[in-house]
């Protein structure tokens, strides 16, 4: 069962994700920012999957959507899509070495903004901006520190 201090380090960090996820970033390194909320969203989903699902997955999205003034649901809809193929694939993940986990984080991203792209292009009929799947690359080589991290943070404080 998971304890107070717990549940307040899980939320914690998905909030230092999020500021981290607002932050601005000088122009010419926009297409390269990492999707932080996308990453930790997946650790939690991965390392805990009956705490952090895809209801917690789905409040980060709307969240951040709120956070950045967009279309109400984008995000939390790709949010959702990524921590349920997570959450059904969590004991493969957890077996796969760091470097495979990362080749597949950077697939899920490519899914995430895949997702939405595709209803902006729905909704406002945008066209695929240059570099629009290079946060993946990022994604894939935070991803080691980031799981490091929380997983320290998830001993520490004797997450289970």
């Amino acid at each position: 069962m998971i304890n107070i201090t717990g549940f307040v380090v899980l939320w914690l960090s998905c909030s230092v994700a999020m500021v981290l996820q607002i932050l601005p970033v000088p122009s010419q390194f926009d297409a390269f920012r990492p999707d932080w909320l996308l990453a930790c969203v997946l650790y939690w989903c991965i390392a805990l999957p009956h705490r952090f699902n895809v209801v917690g997955a789905f409040v980060c999205g709307l969240t951040l959507d709120l956070l950045l003034g967009s279309t109400l649901g984008i995000r939390a809809l790709s949010f959702s899509l990524i921590a349920y193929i997570s959450a059904i694939n969590y004991v493969r993940l957890r077996n796969l070495s760091l470097w495979q986990q990362a080749m597949v984080i950077g697939v899920l991203t490519v899914i995430d903004k895949a997702v939405i792209f595709w209803v902006n292009y729905i909704l406002h009929a945008i066209h695929l901006p240059n570099g629009y799947f290079y946060s993946a690359l990022s994604n894939m080589l935070i991803w080691p520190w980031i799981f490091l991290f929380l997983r320290k943070l998830r001993r520490r404080f004797r997450m289970e």
